[in-house]
């Protein structure tokens, strides 16, 4: 099992896998009083209120970033029928399914995803069929 660190504020668990991580830099831009990569920890879960937190982990294409609520969140309204899954094609970047599924590897075996799964699109992954950021080293462009 790859390591995973973890950062609470009391109401939400932050949850860092970093060998998910491709650095798209999302985090630290968009909630820079939490997501501090030049500091040690670089999650500071105190500086932003826990829906402004859920927001920004929402937004990490790898899934390296998750969240777990703390504390009952209210009951979520009822949805008459099920959305159909969003993928996105990130510039110069990869296939982002903001969606949960399954992929199925080469070798048969079932990988649950959950949430944002980013897809590589470049071809030069090492992590195969998912994006470890090296369209930026290669200069992908697309």
């Amino acid at each position: 099992m790859s390591k995973e660190h973890t950062y609470s504020n009391g109401e939400v668990t932050i949850i860092w896998k970093p060998h998910l991580c491709i650095h798209s830099t999302k985090c630290w831009k968009g909630l820079p009083a939490v997501f501090r990569p030049a500091e040690r920890p670089w999650v500071e879960p105190g500086g932003a209120t826990t829906e402004a937190i859920v927001a920004q982990v929402r937004e990490c294409p790898s899934g390296a970033l998750t969240h777990r609520m703390e504390r009952p969140a209210p009951p979520a309204p009822e949805v008459a029928a099920e959305a159909a899954p969003v993928v996105e094609v990130a510039q110069n970047g990869p296939l982002l399914l903001r969606s949960d599924c399954t992929v199925r590897l080469p070798d048969g075996t079932l990988e649950r995803r959950t949430g944002v799964t980013a897809l590589c699109r470049c071809g030069h992954s090492a992590r195969k069929p998912y994006c470890d950021g090296s369209h930026r080293k290669v200069g992908f462009v697309g």
